[in-house]
């Protein structure tokens, strides 16, 4: 069977255990389809990038799922039906990746932020500025 991933966006005035509860409730659609969820997460309230619904926040959830086709349609024509959901989007991968997803890792383990690399032949920051000023005064 295909593989999926969702990501579901559901109204910030819900309780942390409702927002559960939809996970368990979609969870439950695609088993009943003949599919499964292989894992899901819970990644709490977020703020979104702009309002939905005249909602600024949200609570994400995401779900991996081996499931055949019609079952992630049903899962996604019953989610655009339910009031609570704001959003979902799903996506087809080749395989899951084991362990925790991204948005869950912390930032040491991504390597974001503050461990630039080797920043090729640009120089340093300071190297730049020092020249860029003796350039604008000549």
């Amino acid at each position: 069977m295909p593989l999926y991933e969702h990501v579901l966006i559901a109204r910030q005035d819900l309780s942390n255990t409702q927002a559960e509860g939809l996970i368990e409730h979609f969870s439950t659609v695609l088993a009943d389809n003949g599919g499964k969820v292989v894992e899901n997460e819970y990644w709490g309230v977020r703020t979104l990038a702009y309002k939905i619904n005249k909602n600024r926040k949200g609570h994400y959830a995401f779900l991996r799922s081996d499931a055949p086709s019609a079952a992630v349609q049903e899962m996604e024509r019953l989610a655009r039906l339910h009031d609570d959901v704001m959003r979902v989007l799903t996506v087809r991968v080749d395989e899951h990746k084991e362990g925790p997803s991204v948005q869950m890792q912390k930032r040491e383990e991504r390597g974001e932020r503050g461990d630039r690399g080797d920043r090729g032949d640009r120089g340093e920051r300071g190297e730049r500025r020092e020249r860029r000023d003796r350039d604008d005064r000549n």
